[in-house]
């Protein structure tokens, strides 16, 4: 979700609007995902290197996210979507904690869509986390911790690098990075990157089977 305080600033604006726009452009992009037939969709809304934008701005952010969390509920309802916050939570004020329990609580029975916020969440921190819980240090038990592999990662606003989101579980995804910010990102471009996706071969290090029937040759591949 990239941008939003460009888009702003571009458009003289406060960064503030651009969250604001932001938030509709979740709507909507969760509901095209959902469409296209998406299980689970994840949001990186607020990493925990955030904390060191001004204060008035990530006071901003926590607002914007309670109003979104009360107001998004009953159309999650509706539309059958679980609402998740991924990250901590010792940091976050009281009243953002309650916003996040009472959203999750009314709708963790919806199985159509999952939809998780990632807040003040770091790729780095949850793995070492998910070590420490872990009671036998190894992959099985670490991705048991830390949830489903990511299938498709989008990057909007022109940035091309991970910034510390879903690194484990994003190890074999299929990265797709857009140049417009958030606000301008559209369910057709969602479409246009799952269409890309689709497109794509994906073998998980091993040999495609068509390849497997060819006579070996000196060539040298670094995949």
């Amino acid at each position: 979700m990239d941008g939003n305080g460009r888009w702003a600033i571009a458009r003289n604006l406060p960064r503030s609007a651009g969250h604001a726009a932001g938030v509709e452009t979740v709507r909507r992009i969760a509901e095209a995902a959902s469409d296209a037939g998406a299980r689970t969709l994840t949001l990186f809304a607020f990493s925990s290197d955030n904390w060191k934008r001004p204060a008035a701005e990530v006071d901003a952010l926590m607002q914007l996210l309670c109003l979104y969390l009360d107001a998004e509920t009953e159309a999650a309802l509706r539309e059958h979507t679980r609402l998740q916050i991924i990250g901590r939570r010792d940091r976050l004020s009281p009243a953002v904690r309650r916003a996040i329990e009472a959203a999750e609580s009314a709708t963790a029975h919806c199985a159509r869509l999952h939809l998780r916020l990632a807040i003040d969440y770091s790729g780095r921190d949850a793995i070492c986390e998910a070590a420490r819980n872990s009671p036998a240090l190894s992959r099985e038990s670490i991705e048991a911790t830390l949830g489903p592999s990511v299938d498709l990662l989008i990057r909007t606003g022109g940035e091309h690098r991970l910034s510390d989101f879903l690194l484990w579980e994003s190890a074999y995804a299929e990265l797709v990075f857009s140049r417009k910010m958030w606000p301008d990102f559209t369910p057709a471009d969602l479409h246009a990157a799952v269409h890309e996706f689709h497109c794509r071969h994906r073998r998980f290090g091993a040999v495609p089977p068509a390849a497997q029937v060819l006579a070996p040759t000196r060539e040298l591949w670094l995949d």
